[in-house]
């Protein structure tokens, strides 16, 4: 039974975990599809002379500036960066001190690795992207001054 359990837990996470949150999203999307098409047509209805593709523009979910995404990166990067750190410290912790004999120090140490490199793509990503579409940020918030 606990060979099973061995099996079936990464099996679980690997592979059903991933289906169901993906499932979960295209669902999520199809139901704000949903709705916006409900809106319009209620819309519609009560008053046909009404400007369609205003009131789409109003009811459809604001897309994300290119600054945003960029910090977005670089508050990830961050986060990851720190539990990277955090995790590689807490090994050397147990390995100085000698810790719990039940801890698995080598998966931690393989963890925080994975966590500090993951962290730090996300951090160069960040300041590589920053440079490259500095042009672009300046354009948009430009753009945005002048709708106001």
């Amino acid at each position: 039974m606990n060979q099973l359990i061995w099996v079936l837990v990464p099996i679980a996470c690997g592979c059903i975990l991933p289906i169901f949150a993906i499932w979960m999203g295209i669902r999520k999307e199809i139901n704000e599809t949903n709705t916006r098409t409900q809106i319009a047509l209620a819309a519609i209805e009560k008053n046909p002379d009404m400007d369609l593709e205003e009131l789409m523009e109003k009811i459809s979910p604001k897309k994300k500036l290119l600054k945003e995404k960029l910090l977005s990166k670089l508050q990830s990067g961050t986060i990851t960066t720190l539990l990277g750190i955090a995790l590689l410290g807490y090994s050397a912790y147990l390995i100085y001190f000698g810790g719990n004999p039940y801890v698995n120090i080598p998966g931690m140490c393989l963890g925080g690795v994975i966590l500090l490199g993951v962290g730090i793509a996300l951090l160069i990503n960040y300041h590589v992207g920053k440079r490259m579409l500095a042009k672009e940020i300046e354009a948009e918030q430009n753009k945005l001054l002048e709708q106001a």
